[in-house]
């Protein structure tokens, strides 16, 4: 969330930076707000120095024994009214924090201009097409066709957008994760973190998922907790209202979770197989950094990712985020797509997100500097993440490449040792 000082001086900047992204905002009713509180905290001042004046004026009168009930009686008066005024505040900055939770972040001057996903900008590529002679099967095809994937029962016993994954499909998950975690954690330094898969309303504020996106969401009927859309939100909340020492930046952090979606938006799209599911498994790389480091590391948390589809040779692109297609957090987002052969096109597999100090001014996140530097308070670090990498949807370009003419799979060299070295899959 913004700072209420910097809505109230600086909003007419803001509108103008974020341009179309902001077009939900109701900057009207944003900037009355802004000016009734600047007039009220004005009110309020001035009725306590009143107050204290009165208040001052009555305990010299009582010294000097002097009569002083018609000044007791006009400061209790003043004093309802300060609670009254106080009240009113309140309120309005209830309504202004309402509102400036549901402005978007400032993209980065780097981020390319464009409202759809055609102006996304290609930035890289892995690696090649595999290419086929006999006609190219679907994920949910070759694994309904191998017994590994089950899609009807899982519909009996939930409803759509679930999934049953049996013997060796389930395996092959399980084989992903850890594959996906050993790599994280041996060779790239991150800490793994097994975190709660339910988590408070402050929780999702802190992270961006509320208020905007409480329809996506899954929450209890009972409590006030949410299950997680993605492990950045318990990943990020680790550090909810503290202090990171300077030495300690860059923390970065990795997580296997199940996570959890609605799908609200998405009613038609991908509505067989495992691209687009209400529960699924997914790694995920966490990383807090001092504001110059922030865009280094979104460099590096980017090649992390990159490195999982390399080690399984899989192809796939990098792209960077327009404006209009990036997420509400984020000040720049590269996502990475792996190539798709039944659809003859890159799907995101990870997205990758700088949110700068975004995500650590809602949750409250500071470093401070080391003793006896210059200008030595505390700021709000940078916080990033991506996905390391959807495991569901590694699944997905698995099967379909590295699919064979008579309907088995080969199991990438990679993921061989954690399947107990089997090489193929086949139908059992």
């Amino acid at each position: 969330m913004y700072d209420l000082r910097v809505l109230r001086e600086n909003l007419s900047d803001l509108r103008d930076q974020l341009g179309p992204r902001g077009k939900d905002v109701a900057w009207g009713e944003l900037q009355k707000l802004a000016e009734d509180r600047r007039t009220q905290m004005t009110q309020v001042e001035e009725l306590r120095h009143q107050l204290r004046r009165g208040s001052e004026d009555v305990a010299q009168r009582k010294r000097n024994n002097e009569q002083a009930d018609d000044e007791m009686a006009a400061m209790k008066a003043l004093g309802e009214s300060i609670k009254h005024c106080e009240q009113r505040l309140r309120s309005t900055e209830a309504q202004l924090t309402s509102i400036a939770l549901q402005i978007p972040n400032v993209p980065h001057a780097s981020v390319p201009e464009g409202q759809r996903a055609e102006d996304n900008i290609e930035v890289r590529r892995w690696g090649s097409a595999p290419s086929f002679q006999d006609p190219i099967r679907s994920h949910w095809d070759l694994g309904e066709r191998l017994g590994i994937l089950d899609f009807d029962r899982a519909v009996r016993m939930a409803k759509a957008r679930f999934a049953v994954l049996t013997g060796m499909g389930a395996r092959l998950e399980r084989a992903l994760i850890n594959y996906m975690l050993d790599v994280h954690t041996t060779h790239h330094g991150y800490r793994e973190v097994l975190p709660p898969l339910l988590v408070n309303h402050s929780a999702m504020t802190g992270t961006g998922q509320l208020p905007k996106f409480e329809e996506d969401l899954f929450r209890l009927r009972d409590d006030e907790l949410f299950l997680i859309p993605t492990a950045e939100v318990p990943l990020t909340n680790l550090h909810r209202e503290e202090t990171l020492a300077e030495d300690a930046l860059p923390i970065r952090y990795t997580s296997y979770t199940p996570c959890f979606r609605r799908e609200a938006g998405s009613y038609g799209k991908d509505t067989r197989g495992l691209i687009r599911l209400h529960q699924f498994n997914k790694v995920e790389l966490v990383t807090f950094a001092k504001p110059e480091q922030s865009y280094e590391e979104l460099e590096r948390l980017t090649s992390h990712a990159e490195s999982i589809l390399q080690g399984l040779e899989l192809h796939y692109r990098v792209v960077a985020l327009c404006k209009g297609d990036m997420g509400f957090s984020a000040a720049k987002t590269y996502d990475i797509e792996v190539w798709v052969p039944s659809q003859q096109g890159f799907r995101e597999i990870s997205s990758c997100s700088n949110f700068e100090a975004f995500q650590a001014r809602r949750a409250n996140i500071r470093w401070r500097p080391k003793i006896g530097k210059k200008d030595a308070k505390s700021e709000f670090v940078h916080t990033l993440n991506g996905s390391g990498l959807a495991v569901g949807r590694t699944v997905v370009a698995i099967l379909e490449n590295y699919q064979q003419p008579d309907g088995t799979v080969i199991v990438p060299k990679a993921l061989q040792p954690y399947m107990g070295g089997t090489q193929k899959i086949e139908r059992s």
